[in-house]
């Protein structure tokens, strides 16, 4: 067996850069090794420009011309890799991937009450089982975890996610890697991110539709109407699993519905395209929806500046949009926009806000732009513009946002009655009979 240094030359140069693949493919190498087989290194190691541009195919070209020159059986488990060396008129042995039915280890820490299980070195294996909103931490083995199962089980996982055709690595940086593996989204951490390697991996443990939500015929209508939705809640609350279930319904009823996500975790059927933000960026996912004119745009996991800024290009350019962020209760959703939008176009980027809360909807707030005097001031010249928030169901104005000097304030809407003259003087004339 022939292993061109060049390739050991790339994996070093990924597990310097902390990727998990690198270490996987050192420890291969040191299998074959122990084999009954002769090995030799051939060939000179890569200069720092072609091991830069190894994405461009330098180090895939120093494997074919080595191949070439020894007259060997070029094997390989790269598609493109296999082609080229074809179209180059060598013999190529492809190992294609294979569908493989055996579960992987961490598969098996599962029922059908687990949401998610949490594995660290030197600890013991913990998983969440119950419903979002209504779980609870449980021990699912008794055998505390050491560091060499914990290496098993994430070879184990990136291995399969390179082979296994419905998965794939989402992220790969210097300490976490995120894969999504089948319906299994996967967090591994290793230090020095964490002060130990952890493993994180979450499944939906059910998938509704839009019906079994009991959803008020109002709102159903008011969901088909609005055209900027932001479904909040804390972590863990459901807020996925609504967003699924009408990304699935719009696409039910006739329209072109796309996700933007990261990672790529929603439930889908085949006719929803989902996008990743991890493998481009906010300008070629800007071009791609534009471009390709869907009906409604689901925004999973919106976190940072960027994310935000596309949600806003894409609603003032007319698309439905529905955003999806974590927040503590239902107005620190419109919180996160103030910072990074004029209070005044508010209402033009998000009109519903649904907060989600141990998977159902507790609360739906509308917002509207309109020019009024603040409530609790009296003097008509104080007016300005102020975008109202209020509850959908009672139509009771619950917060009012408008600019107050340099800052943009939101307002409480008191729930106590104003006392009248009336009641303030019997109040006095009561304490002076006291």
């Amino acid at each position: 067996i022939l292993i061109p240094n060049a390739v050991i030359a790339e994996l070093e140069n990924q597990a310097n850069k902390g990727l998990e693949i690198g270490f996987i493919g050192l420890e291969e190498i040191q299998q074959i090794r122990k084999l009954n087989l002769k090995v030799e290194f051939i060939g000179e190691r890569p200069n720092e420009f072609q091991i830069r541009q190894a994405k461009s195919g330098e180090i895939d070209a120093l494997i074919r011309e080595i191949s070439n020159k020894e007259k060997a059986i070029l094997i390989t488990a790269d598609k493109v890799q296999s082609e080229s060396g074809k179209a180059f008129g060598l013999e190529v042995i492809y190992l294609a991937p294979k569908e493989l039915t055996e579960k992987i280890e961490i598969e098996k820490y599962f029922d059908e009450n687990t949401m998610s299980i949490h594995l660290k070195e030197k600890c013991f294996p913990y998983g969440k089982k119950g419903l979002p909103g209504q779980w609870s931490l449980e021990k699912i083995n008794y055998e505390i975890l050491t560091s060499e199962k914990m290496d098993e089980l994430v070879k184990e996982i990136i291995e399969r996610s390179r082979i296994d055709e419905e998965s794939f690595v989402e992220i790969s940086r210097r300490g976490s890697t995120i894969v999504q593996y089948k319906n299994y989204r996967i967090v591994i951490v290793k230090p020095p991110v964490s002060d130990g390697l952890e493993i994180t991996v979450v499944k939906p443990i059910k998938k509704l539709n839009l019906e079994d939500y009991k959803i008020q015929k109002e709102l159903l209508v008011k969901l088909k109407q609005a055209r900027g939705v932001i479904i909040a809640g804390e972590t863990g609350s459901g807020k996925s699993t609504l967003v699924q279930a009408l990304a699935e319904d719009y696409s039910k009823s006739g329209k072109i519905t796309k996700t933007v996500e990261s990672p790529r975790d929603l439930q889908l059927n085949d006719n929803i395209t989902q996008y990743s933000k991890n493998f481009t960026n906010s300008e070629e996912i800007h071009d791609i929806l534009f471009l390709s004119r869907p009906d409604y745009i689901v925004f999973d996991e919106m976190r940072d500046t960027p994310d935000f800024q596309l949600y806003i290009d894409i609603r003032l350019a007319g698309s439905n949009v529905i955003g999806v962020l974590h927040s503590a209760t239902p107005i620190d959703a419109v919180q996160r926009f103030i910072r990074r939008l004029d209070t005044g176009m508010i209402p033009s980027v998000v009109d519903t806000i649904l907060y989600i809360e141990k998977g159902e909807i507790s609360k739906v707030y509308t917002l509207k732009m309109l020019v009024k005097v603040p409530t609790g001031m009296t003097e008509s010249d104080l007016a300005r513009p102020i975008v109202e928030v209020r509850d959908f169901t009672s139509d009771k104005l619950e917060y009012e946002i408008y600019s107050y000097g340099e800052e943009t304030v939101v307002i409480p809407i008191s729930k106590e009655k104003k006392k009248s003259s009336k009641d303030r003087l019997a109040e006095k004339t009561i304490k002076s009979e006291l």
